[in-house]
């Protein structure tokens, strides 16, 4: 058996795209919505704040009643009360007049801003005061002016009634949360999680939890894979391991298409005689398949397929190859069914200098694993070697650099991307 329909990593990537259809909507609170994309646009049911704020410990003031005011030529009001945190008042500002306030302190009428308590002599004035007087009589040297709005929030300002404070589509970030907890929101429509059965295989494999035999090795993809897809944002589901067995598989396989958005078999996805990924995927009613091989190394054999609005992938057994292929294309299809319109797969990134010469086959796009050095020269990238099985390639590195189709490798003080995990 030989690949036979080899395709760019590009090529799959768009296919993929224009295949997907996005998942159901579902309601859920503000908090396990972090990280989900909105189903729906969601405006402001109130003004944020409702009231006009201060945002400093001072003094409700006129701000015309300081202008001028420096610590040689001080402004003197008279302070006729007091606004605490969560309090409602009635006070009113006149002229020559101040209100002690709090930060966040509902503003007295009248008052367009607030002086700090820094900027006055208000405890030297204070301890003046005889106990017998009431604050009424205390007064105050203003040394600096302010201007109408300095340090309060007015009603608004920050949000406004009926003000689309979220787009559909944008993926929740924690700010977001904070701003639907502020103007009451505690519920919103978000896409549904994908569900991703991920499916072990091959006779050499054995659980973590025993210890192997000669010829034989504990599944790493699968909880590898697992971590992936959590981080992406999906529910990942951890099938029994499967023996290289075509009836077995099989079950397994249609099992999971009842149960999941996407299905990940780790194993059999190349040319050898036992790889029976690509018969079980074939065999599935209505499957299409998209590529069996992509021009990439590592990760060259991957099969990807879609069947009835399902999506499967055979993963090469390698875990680095493995990996490789979930950032490249199950990563983004995920974010796709999850409503994100621009999937994030490469946003971190960060640029480096090649610190040594790397060659690459010119036909195929290199993932070369990558530590980050900081050195007085600024920050150096220094390949971390080895082969496509060794999963500590991957625990050494930081992330990957990417080698396009036709560039023959790269040379040592270049400038690159590092795609970081």
């Amino acid at each position: 058996m030989q690949f036979f329909k080899v395709k760019t990593s590009e090529e799959l990537r768009d296919e993929l795209q224009s295949l997907v259809k996005l998942l159901d909507s579902e309601i859920s609170g503000i908090e396990p919505a972090l990280g989900r994309v909105l189903a729906t646009d969601v405006h402001s049911p109130v003004d944020l704040p409702d009231f006009n704020r201060s945002i400093m410990d001072g003094f409700a003031v006129r701000a015309r009643d300081t202008f001028g005011a420096s610590a040689s030529s001080p402004a003197y009001l008279k302070v006729i009360g007091e606004v605490l945190m969560g309090e409602t008042t009635t006070l009113k500002v006149s002229t020559g007049e101040a209100v002690k306030i709090a930060t966040g302190g509902m503003l007295p009428a009248n008052a367009d801003a607030v002086v700090m308590v820094e900027d006055t002599d208000y405890e030297m004035a204070e301890s003046k005061s005889s106990p017998s007087n009431s604050q009424d009589d205390i007064l105050i040297e203003v040394t600096k002016a302010v201007a109408p709005g300095d340090n309060i929030v007015r009603i608004g300002e920050d949000v406004r009634q009926s003000q689309k404070l979220l787009s559909k589509g944008h993926q929740l970030r924690p700010q977001d949360i904070g701003a639907l907890a502020g103007v009451g929101i505690l519920e919103v429509e978000v896409y549904r999680q994908p569900t991703v059965a991920i499916i072990p295989t091959g006779d050499e494999i054995i659980p973590p939890n025993e210890t192997p035999k000669p010829g034989q090795i504990r599944d790493i993809n699968s909880y590898s894979l697992a971590g992936l897809v959590r981080q992406t944002g999906g529910i990942p589901i951890r099938f029994s391991l499967i023996p290289d067995n075509h009836t077995a598989l099989q079950e397994s396989v249609r099992e999971a298409l009842k149960t999941s958005d996407v299905v990940l078999i780790s194993g059999g996805s190349s040319v050898g005689t036992r790889d029976v990924a690509l018969d079980v995927i074939a065999g599935i009613d209505g499957a299409q398949i998209l590529a069996h091989g992509v021009s990439i190394r590592p990760g060259k054999p991957v099969i990807a397929a879609i069947a009835r609005d399902k999506y499967i992938f055979g993963m090469p057994g390698n875990p680095v190859s493995a990996m490789v292929v979930f950032e490249l294309f199950v990563k983004s299809l995920l974010q796709w069914l999850s409503g994100l319109q621009q999937p994030n797969w490469d946003i971190k990134s960060v640029k480096a200098k090649l610190n040594t010469n790397f060659s690459s086959d010119a036909g195929r796009e290199d993932y070369v694993r990558v530590r980050l050095i900081e050195t007085a020269d600024g920050l150096m990238a220094e390949p971390v070697l080895g082969k496509s099985a060794l999963i500590s390639t991957m625990v050494k590195a930081d992330g990957t650099v990417k080698i396009p189709i036709g560039v023959e490798g790269l040379e040592a003080g270049e400038e690159v991307t590092v795609f970081l995990f």
